[in-house]
């Protein structure tokens, strides 16, 4: 088994998960990290002017690519800084990991220099988050992290690690599936709800279909269409969702 650090194990994930390009701009408490990202050779780092920045554009790099978007930033005011396009993200339903570095352990919770709630305060616009509390724990939440991004509706996750979990050294056992008990992504229709919808439709005197962008990203866009033009109602889109009917139609 190899033994690695926490910011090795980083690293070692990204390079499982496929991934190739990394945004981000560094700060104290995610030096350890961007020390490793400097030595290895599997992803290109981007470096951006602003966290904010760094964000917006591993969005969208996973809009343009359809992969997972990463991004590192540091702690306190540079989390904070990120929250806007961690937001939008989560509102387009765009698959991202952002990692964020944090003090150390021993000090979360007690008002350090550059100390902020991170996830407390990226809990209502994630998918979820993490707070990584020993170097065991690391490989798995990597794991996790890139597994509920990408599944079901995608979304932003969260992974915030304290700066001693980054130096710290343990076993690196990347797990090849993971299994959460309780996230269980719904990835068909139900048949009883679909029937429901149908009638609804059918007993509506002015139906309308009003399509948003899960028809683009869910490449769904031609049974939409086929849906429309079946039905004969009219449709709109939202922003993330034109082009799927022609607006001349």
């Amino acid at each position: 088994m190899k033994k690695l650090n926490g910011s090795q194990m980083i690293s070692e994930a990204l390079h499982a998960e496929g991934v190739e390009v990394v945004f981000g701009y560094p700060g104290g408490a995610a030096l350890n990290i961007y020390d490793e990202t400097y030595k290895q050779d599997y992803f290109t780092h981007i470096l951006a002017r602003h966290e904010q920045g760094a964000v917006h554009a591993a969005d969208g790099y996973a809009r343009a690519s359809g992969k997972v978007g990463v991004a590192f930033v540091t702690s306190g005011p540079g989390f904070t800084n990120a929250v806007t396009a961690i937001a939008t993200a989560y509102c387009d339903s765009v698959p991202l990991v952002l990692i964020s570095g944090q003090v150390a352990l021993p000090l979360v919770g007690s008002d350090a220099f550059q100390e902020i709630d991170a996830v407390g305060i990226s809990r209502p616009c994630t998918k979820h988050n993490f707070l990584v509390k020993s170097i065991a724990e690391l490989p798995k939440i990597l794991k996790q992290a890139f597994y509920i991004a990408r599944s079901g509706r995608p979304g932003p996750v969260h992974i915030d690690i304290p700066k001693d979990i980054t130096a710290a050294v343990g076993e690196f056992i990347y797990p090849e599936n993971i299994y959460m008990q309780t996230y269980k992504p719904t990835l068909k229709g139900h048949p009883y709800q679909i029937k429901k919808a149908c009638e609804a439709i059918k007993e509506a005197k002015r139906p309308i279909a009003y399509i948003g962008g899960g028809a683009i990203s869910s490449s769904a866009s031609e049974l939409v269409r086929e849906f429309v033009e079946k039905t004969g109602m009219p449709a709109v889109q939202t922003l993330m969702a034109l082009g799927v009917v022609d607006a001349n139609d």
